[in-house]
């Protein structure tokens, strides 16, 4: 099937019409002739470059119960992605060759969108003897990013020689920044709320630390690092004095972190239990302005679906993770687009073209140009919606934003040329011939 896309604001610009041909962008411009192809009326909406995700949890194999790459995949094309990199921390872990080639041809077969998976630093996520990482970028899957994430890569000497091993094939660690002494039994941020509700509090410090630390050995050894989701405004100053001082390191910003505090906690919800922690107001604010400045490259999503009875429990015993895909462009266009901080130019940059560039995928994240892959998302901007966890395509029901009215939504998602979305509702997956 081929597609004319009619009217389209393209990048938030002017109109203009998109012939997709064979999977690729095959004409621009003012375009009368549609031949066979199905012609959708775009009038009033942003065309984008698919989104790619650094930072999804798909939990296959082995907690399908939570989620799996099928329904995973077809929550991130109903949030307008077409790549996305799945998280090491399955059952078993893809700390081999032979687990992430699983989750490869999941992802191939499922259709939904290109399924990367991150391999694990260390063996079993346990921090004392490094993975098989050159199987795993050797492998069909071809990884390139590498994270212990839930779990931080505490010993210095250990982060070290990851960096050290990724450089070698321009492969990246991502970190999850959290020093494990000052976070035991945390529960919250530590702050004015947590002392309030007599909870243990998870200090700004226990991120900052690690960061300072992993940018300075990613200077010495000349590798690249990326900072998962990044959650104070001391960790925001960090990075930018790392980038000014031309060190290689990224950093994503997830969308709960730009819009929820640690105030919500106050409710004793566990739908608000996350890892890092709901933070202050003055740490939302720092990083949006993180964002606008470009300190923080991406949005990561860290969608991390539970199982209902992993939230349906109190606090101390609820797991920590939230739902994402499906409300992230809503959460960006509402704290940075309609703030006037970002323009929506800006949002293809920070959701797809430097997300596709740190995760090294060649055909995603590419310009609205002729011959390019047709890897795109039609977005409504003045649509608002309620979110509705049972609506929704992942299995989890753990979305903090559930009742809240977002703007924005999804009307079309093409993965190389293939409709996965039409009207804001799932199409059909992608042939894994085709």
């Amino acid at each position: 099937m081929n597609y004319l896309i009619k009217q389209a604001s393209i990048l938030g610009g002017e109109p203009a019409d998109v012939l997709i041909a064979d999977g690729k962008i095959a004409q621009l411009g003012t375009i009368a002739d549609a031949g066979d192809a199905q012609v959708i009326d775009a009038t009033d909406l942003v065309l984008l470059p698919g989104l790619v995700d650094t930072h999804t949890h798909l939990r296959e194999p082995g907690r399908e119960d939570a989620e799996t790459v099928e329904t995973g995949s077809q929550a991130a094309a109903r949030g307008g992605y077409t790549a996305v990199h799945a998280m090491a921390n399955s059952t078993p872990v893809a700390d081999t060759a032979g687990v992430v080639e699983q989750v490869y041809e999941l992802g191939r077969k499922a259709g939904w969108v290109d399924v990367r998976p991150v391999g694990a630093v260390t063996v079993g996520l346990g921090g004392k003897q490094l993975s098989e990482i050159g199987a795993m970028a050797d492998s069909r899957a071809a990884v390139k990013m590498f994270s212990d994430d839930g779990i931080c890569v505490f010993d210095p000497l250990l982060m070290r020689r990851a960096l050290e091993y990724v450089k070698a094939f321009d492969g990246v660690i991502a970190q999850h920044a959290q020093e494990p002494r000052l976070t035991e039994g945390a529960q919250m941020n530590e702050g004015e709320v947590s002392s309030i509700l007599g909870m243990p509090g998870w200090p700004a410090v226990a991120e900052e630390s690690i960061i300072a630390r992993d940018v300075l050995l990613a200077e010495h050894v000349g590798a690249r690092l990326h900072i998962c989701h990044v959650s104070t405004a001391g960790s925001v100053e960090i990075i930018r004095w790392a980038k000014a001082r031309g060190i290689q390191v990224t950093a994503e910003v997830t969308p709960h972190h730009l819009l929820l505090t640690d105030e919500k906690v106050r409710t004793y919800d566990p739908v608000f239990k996350v890892n890092p922690p709901l933070r202050r107001e003055e740490d939302v604010m720092a990083l949006r302005a993180g964002v606008a400045d470009g300190t923080i490259d991406v949005i990561g999503t860290d969608h991390a679906p539970h199982p209902s009875e992993a939230k349906d429990c109190e606090w101390g015993a609820a797991a920590m993770g939230m739902t994402g895909l499906e409300t992230a462009l809503s959460i960006v266009q509402h704290t940075l687009v309609d703030t006037g901080l970002m323009s929506w130019a800006d949002v293809a940059r920070i959701t797809s073209e430097v997300p596709a560039q740190i995760g090294r995928v060649a055909d995603q994240g590419r310009p609205i140009a002729v011959g390019e892959p047709a890897n795109l998302t039609l977005v409504d901007p003045a649509a608002r919606w309620i979110v509705d966890p049972a609506a929704m395509a992942t299995k989890g029901r753990n979305s903090p934003f559930a009742g809240m009215e977002l703007p924005g939504l999804v009307r079309a998602t093409f993965f190389h040329g293939h409709a996965t979305v039409l009207d804001g509702q799932l199409a059909t997956p992608r042939s894994i011939n085709a």
